[in-house]
């Protein structure tokens, strides 16, 4: 059963005229009070139902995602999502188009948010690609009115209104930490395999990644960064070389590419063990996990990034605030043993 207005009242200890002043953004209540309701919002997933309230005053939405086109596994998760979303979206009055860009192109996506500027929606999401072209893009999209929201990565240096995922440092430093217990102190070289330091998420794992590794684990070594492309042919190779020209203790895949990954260390697979942490749930790692060829697997829920979205672009369509604790993107951690 869906949590409601009640639930939120009775965990937080508040009336519902303080919940509903809270969830409408309204003024007359204390921040220690607003926090606990945010932190009930929070715990319960408490998810607030608009569309009842766009019907009644005939507000439409159009909105456009402007995602990569590759095949990697997670973004095609993403892209279904957004697709089942668009699929139901005429129930809430809204539009929702896709537009599909080559992944880590900054001139493809800047082209892409133009176009999409041009056709005056409520609002844009995209995967962002740290870039000065992108960040003037999304500025433009700003001075024309229109909300932005980033996905999965998010962008440097420019005005957007909400990005939709996880704290990337945190996934690095979390990676970090469970690598070093992997390894028992064995210590050792570790390859870390990334899609490109042009996103913002790539990068932000490294450093939380860097950071923990050389405060906690200073007996292990990190090799320089394997830039895969997501690209699983690509990601093979590398990891492939790696394992045969030095002696790895352990791997940390940080971006897709991961059935490549997988198959390298299948066909590389050696008496000496090697400990590896990857980034999202996928019919590939889940297996890989129960095979014991990855240890651990980092996981962002895209079906709630898609809708946190999409709720912010609505939201800030109507110049309503966004409420953080409903939008906050969690960091699953799955082992063997607590695969769903």
């Amino acid at each position: 059963m869906k949590p409601t207005v009640h639930d939120i009242a009775a965990k937080a200890g508040v009336s519902l005229a303080t919940v509903d002043r809270v969830l409408n953004v309204r003024k007359g209540v204390h921040a220690a009070t607003r926090a606990k309701v945010e932190a009930a919002i929070s715990d319960l997933g408490y998810v607030r139902d608009m569309a009842a309230a766009n019907l009644a005053k005939g507000r439409s939405y159009s909105l456009v995602f402007v995602v990569p086109g590759n095949d990697n596994s997670f973004m095609a998760t993403l892209r279904a999502e957004v697709r089942a979303a668009a699929s139901r979206s005429h129930i809430e009055r809204t539009a929702i188009r896709v537009i599909e860009v080559p992944p880590f192109d900054a001139a493809a996506l800047t082209q892409a948010l133009d176009v999409a500027r041009q056709e005056r929606p409520s609002g844009v999401a995209f995967v962002a690609i740290d870039s000065h072209d992108v960040a003037e893009a999304t500025e433009r999209l700003s001075e024309s009115g229109i909300a932005t929201v980033t996905l999965v990565s998010d962008i440097s240096g420019a005005h957007r209104d909400h990005y939709a995922g996880v704290d990337n440092v945190a996934a690095g430093r979390t990676a970090a930490s469970l690598l070093g217990r992997f390894l028992s102190g064995r210590g050792g070289e570790v390859a870390v395999v990334a899609g490109s330091m042009l996103v913002r998420d790539h990068r932000e794992r490294l450093q939380g990644f860097r950071e923990v590794i050389e405060a906690e684990f200073p007996e292990i070594r990190l090799l320089p960064v394997l830039e895969g492309r997501d690209n699983p042919e690509t990601v093979a190779t590398l990891v492939g070389e790696a394992l045969q020209n030095t002696s790895l203790s352990g791997i940390y895949s940080l971006g897709a590419g991961n059935r490549g990954l997988i198959r390298a260390l299948k066909a590389n697979a050696g008496d000496r063990p090697v400990s590896v942490i990857a980034h999202e749930l996928t019919e590939n790692t889940a297996n890989a996990l129960r095979e014991g060829v990855i240890d651990a697997v980092l996981n962002q829920d895209a079906g709630h990034e898609v809708r946190s979205a999409i709720r912010v672009l609505k939201a800030r369509a109507d110049g309503q605030q966004v409420i953080a604790a409903q939008e906050r993107i969690r960091i699953d951690i799955f082992l063997r043993d607590n695969l769903p």
